[in-house]
């Protein structure tokens, strides 16, 4: 009896994962490289503009337009902080962070070479 119950509780730990309802979303499928326009400007739209926009807290830093999203990309440490964890200082969006897909995508787009349409 100890023998098989062994074996059945490694198993039973074994085969729990813990998945948040981001994780479980579908990542979506990108034919070609990522643009901007097509690709990113939507998740930065939702995420980032009420801040980062025209009278936000954060207007200082405007992400609004293609060239100012690229040039905080490249010369500022955006990428980084959008891929903290929850609860680590300075993580962007200060409301919590993107789901996965959204930070994957936005990473692929820079990997893509930051193409604009």
């Amino acid at each position: 009896m100890k023998y098989m119950a062994v074996p059945a509780l490694a198993m039973a730990l074994l085969s729990c994962e813990s998945n948040t309802y981001e994780d479980l979303q579908d990542n979506p499928v990108v034919e070609g490289n990522v643009t901007y326009e097509q690709h990113v400007k939507p998740i930065i739209a939702a995420n980032c503009l009420s801040c980062h926009g025209d009278g936000g807290v954060s207007s200082f830093r405007p992400l609004g337009t293609y060239a100012e999203l690229k040039d905080a990309i490249q010369n500022t440490n955006l990428l980084d902080r959008i891929q903290r964890q929850n609860g680590e200082p300075g993580l962007m969006p200060q409301t919590g962070r993107m789901p996965q897909s959204n930070i994957n995508m936005i990473v692929e787009w820079n990997m893509d070479g930051l193409l604009e349409n």
